[in-house]
């Protein structure tokens, strides 16, 4: 997980992605699909209570990414999707690697909105994945700031409609190296939407970028645990730091997970803990999982003395 490190803080948020058992076929499939890709690493945890989980870190067009399979807990849904911006500036091709991306990820896929011109997009399309992941496939307008090519979407739905902007806010206040971007809002007459709520917005989170809009258009999901936001700390202050700020839900408090009061998923995570799960020996992969199955915040000077047996 060798994010980016930029600004004084080593924080890095990475999408966390809760498969039943195929992290690894679909991390491999994702990583056949766009450029810049790759596993970085990939280790199994043994004795878990879903039995013995993979846990995989890999790279999409350069943006990271983790997966585990931990069993059929948590299904995916587009309350958390990926843009893609396809950027006609930075790639010659940019319109055929789209519909070449489109093409691979409607095998066995749903389009949410078919591939077709829109008024804020020459070609736009919203897919959900054979593993249930939805992507949204953009060729972007290049002028502006430039943007990364895969951007984390939160919808908000339901009892959260509305909450886009103030949850921007809150996150822009959280996080110590953080930026705000665009923000357009819904104009009158676009029903059922609300005037004035998002319609498009993102903002940066240290080492990433984030899209978030409101959506008054009826859904039955919301945000659930099969995609959350990891994010790696590097000392035990920021780790109390950011469990105080962000966790809302105290019966959601297990393993170094948490919820946000709009219902979001967050790990907060010693980075550490990945160099241990990567690059220990079995015996110590084994007690460092037994003791953070124990925990609800990670303790990292309890997880360093399990990692050497103390």
């Amino acid at each position: 997980m060798n994010a980016a490190k930029n600004g004084s803080s080593h924080t890095s948020i990475t999408p966390h992605l809760w498969f039943d058992k195929e992290a690894k076929e679909a991390a491999e499939f994702y990583c056949s699909i766009f450029p810049d890709s790759g596993i970085t690493s990939a280790t199994t945890l043994h004795d878990t209570p879903s039995g013995d989980s993979d846990l995989v870190s890999f790279t999409v067009w350069g943006h990271p990414f983790m997966a585990i399979s931990a069993g059929p807990l948590f299904k995916f849904n587009p309350s958390i999707s990926f843009m893609v911006n396809f950027d006609p500036s930075r790639e010659e091709n940019a319109r055929q690697m789209l519909d070449e991306a489109w093409s691979k990820l409607s095998d066995g896929g749903t389009a949410l909105m078919p591939l077709d011109k829109y008024p804020f997009s020459e070609r736009y399309g919203w897919i959900q994945d054979k593993y249930g992941v939805t992507w949204q496939l953009m060729l972007t307008n290049p002028d502006g700031e430039p943007r990364p090519e895969i951007i984390p979407s939160l919808l908000f739905v339901g009892e959260n409609c509305g909450k886009a902007e103030e949850a921007r806010e809150f996150y822009l206040t959280v996080f110590r190296n953080a930026k705000a971007g665009a923000l357009v809002r819904y104009g009158p007459r676009q029903e059922p939407e609300r005037e004035g709520t998002v319609m498009f917005s993102d903002f940066r989170l240290e080492n990433t970028w984030f899209t978030a809009m409101d959506s008054a258009l009826e859904h039955k999901f919301n945000f659930n645990e099969a995609i959350s936001l990891l994010v790696n700390c590097e000392t035990q202050e920021e780790i109390d730091y950011y469990w105080d700020k962000l966790s809302a839900v105290p019966e959601a408090e297990q393993c170094g997970w948490l919820k946000d009061q709009y219902g979001l998923s967050w790990q907060i995570s010693p980075a550490l803990l990945d160099e241990m799960m990567t690059k220990g020996t079995p015996e110590q992969r084994e007690r460092v999982t037994q003791a953070f199955l124990n925990m609800k915040k990670f303790n990292l000077a309890e997880l360093e003395k399990a990692f050497q047996g103390e």
